[in-house]
């Protein structure tokens, strides 16, 4: 009875070490098909949900890199506001703030914006041709600030009240403030919105991993029984969903990636046009920076280490289950 069951532990452990060994020839049959219907749909969809990620990693560094673009132009210039008040000459009162603005130390520009060129600014609202010479009309004084040298902003606001009257000093403190909680919450939401991609990723190839072993239940329980271990089978279905989702995962950022390209080159063509130039202020020119190509090859390596490790998890909880 001992030399039964030696030789069967000894007939189990060669039949162990060529079933390891039998992937390396040339005419070993695959364990998973390469090549299935199964396995196209799959890299269809990790391609789609690449490029759905892709996508929204790349929007968000775009409105990122536009909100801070809004925030460094907002941050270098000061408004003067001068509202008409009855008894004084707004001429008179405009060219007095002007002054005390450049007496100041830290603004290196000043621009007075005549009646004309103030009603102007209005027009988008209230239209054009319209008389506005009864309207009180408030003049704007755009003050740019010296990079070199700060300025002292509580001394200039209380310079200007003293000798100026109607006067109100804006330093866009709270623009600022609200482009950046803008731009911190539109970059949480793209993460959330790749966490849920991926997310969705890993069930369709859990899915699809344990529909590849209800097919191919036969094959695996004869491995199990020559002393296929669970390591062998894990790795087989590991190499196989790795491939896929490198596949998927290459098509959906490339494509991702030439989007991105094609509309920076509709928007360089179409910077001419009114409709162009307001894109150009909302979101730039659509150019994304290296790192924006990076964040994309990254979710590219990101899905087929999904892929891979979410089928190899998927194996072996199953063959537990079967065992």
């Amino acid at each position: 009875m001992n030399d039964a069951k030696a030789f069967a532990a000894h007939l189990k452990k060669r039949a162990h070490h060529w079933w390891r060994a039998r992937p390396h020839a040339a005419n070993h049959p695959p364990l998973i098909p390469a090549e299935s219907i199964a396995g196209r749909a799959l890299v269809i969809v990790i391609a789609i949900m690449t490029f759905l990620a892709a996508l929204t990693a790349g929007a968000a560094q775009l409105v990122g890199a536009a909100s801070s673009d809004w925030q460094s132009a907002v941050a270098r210039e000061v408004t003067i506001q001068v509202r008409p008040v009855a008894g004084r000459i707004i001429d008179q009162e405009v060219a007095r703030a002007a002054d005390i603005a450049r007496a100041t130390p830290g603004i290196s520009g000043v621009k007075v914006y005549t009646r004309e060129e103030s009603e102007r600014l209005l027009e988008p609202w209230l239209g054009t041709g319209l008389n506005l010479d009864q309207l009180p009309v408030p003049r704007l004084i755009v003050l740019r600030l010296d990079e070199q040298a700060k300025a002292d902003f509580t001394a200039l606001r209380r310079a200007l009240v003293e000798n100026v009257r109607g006067v109100t000093l804006d330093d866009h403190r709270v623009w600022i403030a609200r482009l950046a909680a803008m731009a911190q919450s539109i970059v949480i939401l793209a993460i959330g919105i790749v966490a849920l991609v991926i997310t969705a990723t890993a069930l369709a190839v859990a899915f699809a991993t344990r529909g590849v072993m209800a097919g191919n239940r036969d094959i695996i329980e004869v491995l199990h029984f020559v002393g296929a271990s669970d390591a062998y089978i894990a790795d087989e279905f590991q190499s196989h969903f790795l491939r896929l989702g490198l596949k998927g995962g290459v098509v959906g950022g490339v494509a991702a990636m030439l989007f991105f390209l094609l509309a920076s080159g509709l928007a360089s063509a179409w910077v001419a046009t009114p409709g162009g130039h307001q894109i150009e202020a909302l979101f730039g020119t659509f150019a994304l920076s290296p790192g924006g190509f990076i964040a994309m090859a990254m979710i590219i390596v990101l899905v087929a280490l999904v892929t891979s490790v979410g089928s190899r998890i998927t194996v072996r909880r199953t063959l537990r289950q079967l065992a």
